[in-house]
């Protein structure tokens, strides 16, 4: 990270144990590629991303639409914690949750540095405009179908550092 750790430096530069709960959340890009469907092969644990989505993620602002609820009606879904950080394998390369734990600054368009909601999506690291499905449509033994490359790579036009 080449951010200077002074006063002057933005909050998300600051180690992820020393955020606070508001500085956490605010961490989140908003891609939603880990509100998608997720199917891990029990004979090798590898984890394959689908292009179908949690039946709360709302497919335009890629974000959860019923976030205060969430754990009630997807009991499932998984509450990031710093302690559960490192455990997780299927987080996408480009989450800042990921990049701030290796140590990495956040892409420029990520919203917290360009002041932008809309960078993410621009940069195609979002779900928007990719989610096939949601989890309501598909049945189980379907969702192998869905199986997508996509969410587990960098997005290619995020990879430019600063957007237009």
């Amino acid at each position: 990270m080449t951010q200077n750790r002074g006063a002057s430096a933005p909050f998300w530069a600051k180690p992820l144990a020393e955020l606070t709960r508001k500085e956490w959340e605010a961490l989140c890009d908003g891609c939603g590629r880990c509100c998608l469907v997720k199917l891990e092969d029990e004979d090798t644990g590898v984890i394959h991303h689908t292009s179908v989505a949690c039946k709360l993620l709302d497919r335009q602002s890629c974000r959860c639409g019923d976030y205060a609820a969430r754990k009630k009606i997807v009991p499932d879904c998984v509450r990031l914690t710093l302690a559960r950080l490192a455990k997780i394998r299927w987080l996408p390369p480009s989450c800042a949750y990921r990049l701030r734990l290796e140590g990495k600054d956040l892409p420029d368009w990520h919203p917290l540095k360009s002041g932008d909601a809309e960078t993410v999506h621009r940069a195609g690291a979002s779900v928007r405009g990719r989610v096939e499905a949601d989890e309501g449509e598909v049945d189980e033994e379907d969702l192998p179908d869905f199986i997508r490359l996509w969410p587990k790579r960098w997005p290619k036009r995020g990879r430019a550092r600063v957007l237009p």
